[in-house]
């Protein structure tokens, strides 16, 4: 499995946007997105740890390996 990117919290919403998923609210620093019945929150943080991208990507039921091909496509 190929490593997770290092990305700032709103290059990952910038993605996830781009793989169908609304931004529905922010609040603090932490934005909200909403697919259908799917769900995240990502911390907009300048660096977000990987650790915390995995869980984010496990919420919303995004496999890695999809969010990685859309990462190289961008």
């Amino acid at each position: 499995m190929p490593d997770l990117p290092h990305l700032s919290g709103k290059e990952i919403v910038k993605l996830l946007c781009g793989m169908g998923f609304e931004a529905k609210r922010t609040r603090g620093s932490h934005c909200v997105l909403r697919k259908q019945d799917q769900g995240c929150v990502v911390p907009l943080h300048k660096e977000v740890a990987l650790g915390t991208l995995r869980s984010a990507l496990k919420q919303a039921n995004v496999p890695q390996e999809d969010f990685i091909a859309a990462y190289r496509q961008k």
